[in-house]
């Protein structure tokens, strides 16, 4: 790979943790799946305590997946929510999950997303993003959040987004403070 190439790929176990091409039904098969690549994306020291999924609303159909990144591939951006999204837009041929002729997608995410990542949930066109632990969760950890307020999430709201917090919370934040106990990297200090 040149300097003038950026790969993003998924780790080795991926495929084992998800059941590619299944629907999953209810919202919290679908938060489960979340914390599952959390949890996995820790236990097998691939990247940071954060997992993500997006899924077609109303079918539950599995479109993509995500975990964190950013220590591994050594790039700032590399979200679980940002992963998961690309691979979606990737994956249906489309800058934007609203294109014409899509379903309807929901990006579900372990946790409450960064300023960042927030943003990312804006543009890429999905209607509905569901989350599991919240921002107290992960910066008691140390992660810096940034500016993301309550007017941010009804910003998003106002603009065809709903939002739908700590579904399953108390799971999610137990990855996160397993995260915290086995001492992986806090990368964003």
């Amino acid at each position: 790979m040149g300097d003038n190439e950026i790969r993003i790929g998924y780790p080795d176990w991926v495929d084992t943790a998800v059941a590619w091409g299944g629907a999953y039904g209810s919202g919290e098969e679908r938060m489960r799946l979340a914390i599952r690549l959390a949890k996995e994306n820790v236990e097998r020291a691939t990247g940071g305590p954060f997992g993500a999924a997006v899924f077609e609303r109303e079918t539950g159909r599995l479109v993509s997946v995500g975990m964190n990144r950013v220590v591994p591939l050594m790039n700032s951006t590399l979200h679980a929510e940002v992963v998961a999204l690309m691979m979606a837009q990737r994956r249906v041929g489309s800058f934007t999950l609203r294109a014409e002729g899509l379903p309807a997608h929901e990006l579900v995410t372990s946790c409450d997303p960064c300023a960042m990542c927030l943003g990312a949930t804006l543009w890429s066109g999905v209607s509905r993003l569901v989350c599991g632990a919240n921002r107290e969760d992960a910066t008691r950890l140390n992660f810096e959040e940034g500016p993301v307020f309550p007017a941010s999430y009804r910003y998003i709201e106002e603009r065809g987004v709903e939002v739908v917090r700590g579904v399953l919370r108390e799971e999610a934040r137990a990855v996160l403070q397993t995260y915290r106990d086995t001492g992986g990297v806090i990368y964003n200090r």
